[in-house]
């Protein structure tokens, strides 16, 4: 954008990009459930014990908020190397 040329731009810009599509994904979690459809990674899920029906369900125990936490947790990472 703007014809900036600079590795460190790019590089910044790219993390911003995957924080910001980790953030969406996160946001659209409640749209996409109530069709039946969940777009999280699950490995995570599996770690947490935490299966596709919960979030179809609308489950909210400590589980599912601890899966959400550690995307969340994905995104911040993500800015945190951009700072």
């Amino acid at each position: 954008i703007l014809g900036v040329r600079d590795i460190h731009a790019d590089h910044a810009a790219s993390h911003i990009g995957k924080a910001q599509g980790i953030v969406t994904c996160l946001r659209a979690t409640p749209y996409h459930s109530t069709r039946q459809k969940v777009f999280l990674p699950m490995d995570i899920c599996m770690l947490h014990g935490v299966s596709q029906e919960d979030f179809i369900r609308g489950k909210q125990e400590k589980n599912v908020r601890d899966v959400v936490y550690d995307i969340a947790s994905q995104a911040h990472m993500h800015l945190e190397h951009v700072r």
